[in-house]
C-alpha cells in the first residue's frame, strides 16, 4: 500500500494558473511561487465585493484519539465530491505547523486519495508565512527589550512582561529561561520563554485581519507588558506595528494550491485550536466564498474546541454564517472512547461502541441545539468497520434527527465523498437558526460558565484566585465584553485528558486569563495546557529523509 507522500508524489498536478482559472481568479491577482503554488492578492476581495457569497460548510469532528478521525481528509474529499456531483466548490484549510510535522502527528495535508498538493511544500516552509509571523513576533520582543535597555521611558515592569519569543518547533527546552545575562551591555536579565509560532498572537491577528490597515491596527493594540502602576503597554507604544506589518504584508495574502483531483484549495494560516482559535484566515475563507458556490473549511480538533471557537469567535468577528456542519467520526475512535485499547480496535465490539457513542452524540447535539445549525455525521470508513457497527452509529444519530453518510474519500477520493456531498447540499437548503453560545454583554465569568455548561456539559467553572483577580483587572481595563478563547486539552470535553467519552460531574478550572487585544478575544488557560509543546520519545522527524534527487520521504 502506498503512503500518503507516495500518492501525492505520483499525482500529475495542474499548473497553478490553470487552478486559478478554475476558481475564476485572474492572472493579475496571482503571485506565483513556482509552478504549483501562488499567493492571491487581497485586492481580489475588493473587486468581488458585489459578488454574492457561496454556502459556508464547516467540517469538525469528535474528540480526537490515537485511532485518528480524518478531518482534513474529509474536508478535501468532500470538496472533490461536491465537484463530482457538479457543484462549484473550493476548500479552505489551515497551514501545518512544523511542530506537529516533526513531532507526533506527521504531515497535515489530508491523506490517501484526498490530499492537497504539493504535499511536501505545504508541510515544510510552504510560502514562508510562518517564518514571517515568527520574525514579526520576535521583532516586537527585541524592540521591547531594547526599550528597557535604553532607559525604559515607558516604565515597564520587567516582572509583568507578557510577550514571549516564538519558534515553529516543539522545543520544551525553551518554555522557561533567563536571558539578558553577561553584563550590562548584554541586556536586562529577566525571566523569559518561547511559545510555538502557532500560539503567537501575531498568528491570530493575521488570521483575523481583513487588510493592511486592519492588520496594523490589530498589531498596534497587542499588549506586551504592564507598567509598575498597572497600565498596559502595547506594540503601538513601542512604535512596532509598521515594521511588523511590513514583514507580514505578503503573509496576509492567502495561498492557492490544489487537491489531487485538481480542485482549488486555499491553505492559509494555522493557529492551534487547543491554545488559540484553530481556524484558517478570514481572508482565505472570504475568498473561497466569493469564488465558489460551496466553500468547505475546517476547524481544529473537536467541535468543543475548533468548532466552538469558529462559531463563537471567527464567525462573530467576521460576520460569517455557516450553512451546514459536518461532524467527522470513525467507528475505531468511538470504540476507543468506549474503553477499547488501540491494538484491539479492529475487532467488532458493539458494547464498546455503544459506550463511546455519547461523545459523538454530544458534539452533534451541541451543533444542532446550542448553535442551531443543520449537520451530518461523516463516518470515515475503515476496512475493519462491520455492518452492525455502522448500523448502530446510524441508528443512534437518526434518533437525534441527524443523517449519517459513509465517507470513503481516503480510498476513493471525490468519488468516495459523493454521498456526503449530496447530504451537505441538502442541508444547505434547510432552515438556519445560527446563534452563538453566549452573548458578549455577559461578564467574563458568565461567558466561561456558558461555554463550560453548554458545550462541555460541566457542572460549572472555577476560577483560581489568580484568574479571578485577572478577570477583575481585565474588566476594569475595558476588555470584559470580548469573546473567550479557552485553551484546553483536546483529548476530553473536560480539562482532564483522561476523561474520555462524554463525562459528567466535573468542574472546569481556569488557572489564568489574558487578553489578546489585537486578535480581539480573551484567552482562558485551563489544566496543564502548554503554549510550547515538546517532542515525543520517537519524533516523526526521525523517519523523514531526502534522497540525492531532492525527493522527500517519511512525511506521513
Amino acid at each position: 500500500m502506498k503512503t500518503d507522500i507516495e500518492i501525492a508524489q505520483a499525482c500529475k498536478k495542474k499548473k497553478i494558473t490553470e487552478i486559478a482559472g478554475i476558481a475564476g481568479i485572474g492572472d493579475q491577482y496571482l503571485e506565483q511561487y513556482g509552478n504549483y503554488k501562488a499567493k492571491v492578492d487581497y485586492c481580489l476581495l475588493k473587486d468581488l465585493k458585489d459578488q454574492p457569497d457561496g454556502k459556508l460548510i464547516l467540517v469538525t469532528a469528535i474528540t480526537p484519539t490515537p485511532a485518528g478521525e480524518g478531518k482534513t481528509t474529509t474536508s478535501v474529499g468532500l470538496t472533490d465530491g461536491l465537484r463530482k456531483i457538479g457543484k462549484n466548490a473550493v476548500v479552505a484549510l489551515r497551514e501545518p505547523s512544523l511542530g506537529p510535522v516533526f513531532g507526533i502527528k506527521g504531515g497535515a495535508a489530508g491523506g490517501g486519495r484526498a490530499q492537497v498538493v504539493p504535499m511536501e511544500d505545504i508541510n515544510l516552509h510552504f510560502t514562508g508565512d510562518f517564518h514571517a509571523i515568527g520574525a514579526a513576533n520576535n521583532l516586537l520582543a527585541a524592540l521591547l527589550d531594547n526599550h528597557i535597555q535604553q532607559g525604559n521611558a515607558l516604565g515597564i515592569d520587567v516582572k509583568q512582561i507578557t510577550w514571549k519569543r516564538c519558534v515553529d518547533m516543539n522545543d520544551r527546552q525553551l518554555r522557561h529561561l533567563v536571558d539578558g545575562l553577561g553584563g550590562r551591555a548584554q541586556g536586562v536579565p529577566r525571566e523569559d520563554g518561547f511559545d510555538i509560532t502557532v500560539a503567537s498572537e501575531v498568528m491570530a491577528v493575521l488570521c483575523l485581519a481583513s487588510d493592511i490597515p486592519d492588520l496594523k491596527a490589530r498589531l498596534g493594540r497587542m499588549i506586551v507588558a504592564y507598567t509598575h502602576d498597572g497600565r498596559p503597554v502595547t506594540a503601538h507604544d513601542l512604535k512596532a506595528e509598521g515594521a511588523m506589518a511590513a514583514l507580514l504584508k505578503d503573509a496576509l495574502k492567502p495561498n492557492l494550491v490544489q487537491t489531487l483531483e485538481g480542485t482549488p484549495a486555499f491553505v492559509h494560516c494555522g493557529p492551534f485550536a487547543n491554545i488559540a482559535h484553530g481556524c484558517n484566515s478570514v481572508t482565505a475563507t472570504r475568498m473561497a466564498l466569493k469564488v465558489a458556490d460551496y466553500a468547505v473549511t475546517e476547524a481544529g480538533f473537536a467541535a468543543d474546541l475548533g468548532a466552538e471557537k469558529f462559531l463563537d469567535i471567527k464567525c462573530r468577528l467576521a460576520g460569517l454564517t455557516p450553512a451546514a456542519v459536518v461532524v467527522v467520526a470513525t467507528v475505531r475512535a468511538l470504540k476507543y472512547h468506549g474503553g477499547v485499547a488501540k491494538d484491539d480496535l479492529d475487532r467488532e465490539n458493539l458494547a464498546a461502541l455503544e459506550k463511546g457513542l455519547p461523545n459523538l452524540l454530544q458534539h452533534v447535539g451541541n451543533i444542532k441545539d446550542v448553535f442551531g445549525l443543520p449537520c451530518v455525521v461523516a463516518v470515515n470508513a475503515f476496512p475493519s468497520d462491520t455492518k452492525a457497527e455502522l448500523d448502530l452509529v446510524e441508528r443512534r444519530c437518526q434518533e437525534l434527527g441527524v443523517n449519517v453518510a459513509l465517507s470513503e474519500v481516503w480510498a476513493k477520493g471525490g468519488e468516495g465523498g459523493m454521498a456526503l456531498a449530496k447530504e451537505v447540499v441538502r442541508l444547505c437548503e434547510q432552515p438556519n437558526r445560527f446563534r452563538q453560545s453566549y452573548g458578549l454583554e455577559l461578564t467574563i465569568e458568565e461567558k466561561l460558565d456558558a461555554i463550560c455548561k453548554k458545550i462541555y456539559h460541566a457542572d460549572g467553572v472555577q476560577l483560581t484566585p489568580a484568574a479571578a483577580k485577572q478577570a477583575r483587572q481585565l474588566t476594569e481595563l475595558g476588555f470584559g465584553r470580548l469573546p473567550i478563547c479557552v485553551a484546553k486539552t483536546q483529548y476530553s470535553f473536560s480539562d482532564n485528558p483522561d476523561l474520555l467519552g462524554a463525562p459528567r460531574g466535573f468542574t472546569v478550572t481556569v488557572r489564568s486569563l489574558k487578553v489578546s487585544a489585537g486578535a480581539g478575544f480573551l484567552v482562558a488557560l485551563t489544566g496543564d495546557i502548554m503554549t510550547m509543546p515538546g517532542l515525543p520519545k520517537v519524533p516523526a522527524a526521525e523517519n523523514i529523509d531526502v534522497d540525492e534527487n531532492g525527493v522527500i520521504s517519511g512525511l506521513f
